[in-house]
């Protein structure tokens, strides 16, 4: 075989390593931090909650795969999904895994909740009291475009494109308020 061959050869297998490596290092497994609403096959970061979309609940199982422009492809349940960044491009892609996936199964603690807050997050609902920590498990992240800041005092969510909701957060960070036209209001306030 001439060097030349055996060269060339060499170089691709070091490349075909090298990817390999890298896509490797891409993927990790975790639990969904939130509850979030996917059509099939793509998971929003804004989490509209539009007809016929299911809810993922918080804590379910996800692998991480790998990466495209602006989301991160996962895994759930042996279904192939994607997390779109789509309003939170402030943030590295790394990042925004790995506010979406965690290491720590957010049901552990979910159960150790009082039964009220439980039945808020898992119907995807908030009530006043709420930690920031509950608020993110129920309705999952605010995005980053409209709040850059976790610890800000209010936080900016969107139920559809014309149903804005705002969650006010007291100097303990507990919800004290839920501010939104009467009729999101009635869909995301737990009564």
């Amino acid at each position: 075989m001439p060097s030349r061959i055996k060269t060339s050869l060499a170089v691709v297998a070091a490349l075909t390593a090298f990817a390999a490596s890298a896509l490797a290092a891409d993927q990790f497994t975790g639990y969904l931090c939130c509850n979030m609403r996917t059509d099939g096959s793509w998971i929003s970061d804004i989490n509209y909650a539009e007809n016929g979309k299911a809810v993922i609940p918080a804590g379910t199982a996800v692998k991480v795969l790998g990466y495209g422009r602006h989301r991160v492809y996962i895994e759930v349940g042996g279904k192939k999904q994607a997390i779109g960044n789509d309003y939170s491009r402030d943030l590295a892609l790394e990042a925004f895994a790995k506010r979406y996936v965690v290491a720590e199964n957010p049901s552990d603690k979910l159960a150790q909740y009082p039964k009220p807050i439980q039945d808020a997050i898992t119907s995807m609902r908030l009530s006043k009291g709420m930690s920031r920590e509950q608020v993110l498990m129920s309705v999952g992240y605010p995005v980053s475009s409209e709040n850059p800041n976790l610890d800000a005092k209010v936080w900016h969510f969107w139920l559809s494109s014309f149903a804005e909701f705002r969650v006010t957060f007291d100097d303990r960070g507990l919800v004290t308020d839920i501010d939104a036209d009467a009729d999101t209001r009635d869909k995301i306030l737990m009564q």
